[in-house]
């Protein structure tokens, strides 16, 4: 039976001064683009964040120089522009416990988590609005759903790596089927997941 592939671990961040990096939307915005399209210049990125070329590539060689994206070897053509790419294929992560025990640590995170929050609501809205241009397969297809249960903390984080596993699953069969040249319908596609506690 042939050996499966280590899979990539998320980034875990547990220094203050790498979080805060993404305090800045912009930041944020490059990072899920680039996390998105595997790789990509400063100029194509710019295009879709409609900031100047000059500004983005300022941003993307910060969060080079944290270790959360790097150059992309083999993608320049005449070796003038910089290609980008995401630093680990698992993505970042962190716990707040870790990084949350100051008042400034506490804000970081804070700054960081509704940073998320919002740009993944823009993202939802944005979908919401263009639902008649995706047409009836693709609004068929898509979800949105919560589910109220009763679970202790060690159950929420097992759900919770549970959910990773499915999604990394996902992932990788359908970078597989773009890399084998099956890309009829096939769009990126966000998936979010919430767990958290709540009392009624």
């Amino acid at each position: 039976m042939p050996q499966q592939p280590p899979r990539p671990e998320p980034d875990r961040i547990t220094d203050l001064s790498r979080l805060k990096a993404f305090t800045n939307p912009l930041r944020m915005q490059l990072y899920r683009l680039l996390y998105a399209a595997g790789s990509a210049t400063a100029s194509q990125l710019s295009e879709q964040v409609d900031q100047a070329p000059s500004l983005v590539s300022y941003h993307l060689r910060k969060l080079a120089e944290l270790g959360f994206v790097a150059e992309a070897s083999g993608w320049s053509t005449d070796g003038r522009e910089r290609w980008w790419q995401v630093a680990s294929e698992g993505g970042w992560g962190f716990r707040e416990s870790d990084l949350a025990g100051t008042p400034e640590g506490a804000a970081v995170v804070g700054a960081v988590t509704h940073g998320l929050i919002d740009s993944r609501t823009a993202q939802y809205r944005a979908y919401l609005g263009q639902g008649a241009a995706w047409g009836r397969e693709w609004t068929d297809a898509a979800f949105s759903s919560e589910w109220l249960l009763d679970l202790t903390p060690a159950e929420l984080a097992e759900l919770g790596e549970e959910l990773q596993e499915l999604s990394r699953r996902w992932r990788e069969r359908g970078k597989a089927s773009r890399a084998a040249g099956d890309t009829a319908d096939r769009e990126h596609v966000s998936v979010h997941l919430y767990g958290f506690p709540f009392r009624p």
